[in-house]
């Protein structure tokens, strides 16, 4: 038993990592057997993974096509990251009040996560978009944590589309990621200051600017995409 569930654990982690670094594309089928050739596993442990990634809401099941990664459209992306801008920034609002040292801990050590990734050298640079993005979720994570709102981090479980987030860092140039970096210095700040009214307007603009470059990415992409059908 803990054998299968460590295959399934296995698979799991292997599926979404596919879907997260966008090499299963929005829209693509996910075919058991062709998944587990490409993994070398057996088709339970695939179909058990795709059942979590649906829970999880990066999968959806579509009739007579099974499992297809899921489609966000722009007017979505967009509702989603203004939810999320508004519970994230509650929550640092709330942590401003209400972290504890653990927390406090967890943030300084993301954030200096953070500055190790951004200033390492790298041999592969989806291996440092891979380590900004693991440090960017421990920074909000702690935030979240340091809220104490169990209900709120349910919310923000289901707003939080994590794949549009590893997809906003693998556009951000340096700069864009430097200032990631200046926010979340100046949002640990605010909440290490108890003022959780600044602490929230920055991590709401925080999470915005997140925004603006994916969108910004995905419209130029269309464009390109509409301007070659169109020749």
């Amino acid at each position: 038993m803990a054998t299968r569930r460590a295959t399934t654990q296995s698979a799991y982690q292997q599926i979404r990592r596919a879907i997260v670094e966008g090499r299963y594309r929005p829209g693509q089928r996910l075919v058991e057997q062709r998944i587990g050739e490409e993994f070398d596993l057996s088709r339970t442990p695939v179909r058990e993974a795709l059942r979590q990634l649906e829970a999880e809401g990066l999968v959806h099941s579509e009739p007579n096509r099974g499992a297809v990664v899921r489609e966000v459209s722009l007017d979505e992306i967009s509702d989603l990251y203004d939810l999320r801008a508004r519970l994230e920034g509650y929550a640092a609002e709330l942590a401003a009040q209400r972290i504890g040292p653990a927390e406090l801990e967890r943030l300084d050590a993301g954030i200096a996560a953070f500055e190790h990734a951004l200033g390492a050298d790298w041999d592969d640079e989806l291996d440092q978009v891979r380590a900004i993005d693991d440090a960017n979720r421990e920074v909000h994570g702690a935030v979240l944590a340091g809220a104490r709102h169990d209900r709120l981090g349910r919310l923000l479980e289901r707003t939080v589309d994590v794949p549009l987030v590893f997809q906003a860092f693998r556009q951000f140039d340096r700069a864009q990621t430097e200032r990631s970096h200046l926010f979340h210095q100046l949002i640990r700040d605010a909440i290490l200051a108890g003022d959780g009214q600044r602490a929230s307007a920055l991590m709401f603009e925080h999470v915005m600017l997140g925004r603006d470059v994916l969108l910004a990415h995905l419209e130029a992409s269309e464009a390109q995409v509409d301007e070659l059908f169109s020749t």
